[in-house]
């Protein structure tokens, strides 16, 4: 009955070493993968939400302004 415990102790020991070296690898992988998705972002050429609500205000801007401008327009051409 010895054995069999020696032999269930070693099975469980080595399960345990195994358990802990995938959980290396997966964490190995999660920082390459993250490096290398920083790493692409920072080459891709993105706007910030900054520039991107600035340029989307002025838009609104410029179409505001065209549109007081065709009511001048028009007001000009019905005289």
């Amino acid at each position: 009955m010895q054995t069999q415990s020696a032999i269930f102790d070693e099975i469980a020991k080595l399960m345990t070493e195994a358990a802990g070296a995938a959980d290396g690898v997966r964490r190995e992988a999660e920082t390459v993968m993250r490096s290398r998705l920083q790493r692409l972002l920072a080459d891709m050429d993105l706007v910030t939400r900054e520039e991107f609500d600035a340029v989307k205000e002025m838009a609104r801007l410029a179409r505001e302004e065209n549109e007081s401008l065709k009511a001048r327009l028009d007001a000009l051409e019905n005289r």
